[in-house]
């Protein structure tokens, strides 16, 4: 009974994520400003996250490769990188709208 559940959860989040990433392609390639404006936003993210493994130093602890601890690395440096800069915008509106 579990392996059925499970069989079904991953066609479930399967199709959910082909739903996720296909609808807005389809809604994009009617409107070629639109494709634009997501190419640069996928850009921007594939940009700092290639700067993030690069500056990753890689050391390992435990079992894990080097490649696998560089990956690691990248992805937390992704991620601080992106929420600096989203607590930095939440900050500058606000700081923007109360002197207006």
């Amino acid at each position: 009974m579990v392996d059925i559940g499970l069989f079904l959860a991953y066609i479930l989040i399967g199709a959910c994520l082909i739903t996720a990433i296909g609808m807005p392609l389809v809604k994009a390639f009617g409107d070629p400003e639109a494709l634009k404006k997501m190419g640069t936003g996928v850009g921007m993210l594939v940009a700092v996250f290639v700067v993030a493994f690069l500056t990753a130093t890689g050391e390992r602890s435990g079992e894990s490769s080097e490649t696998v601890a560089k990956l690691v690395g990248a992805g937390l440096t992704t991620f601080y990188i992106l929420a600096i800069v989203a607590i930095g915008g939440i900050v500058y509106t606000e700081i923007k709208k109360s002197i207006e």
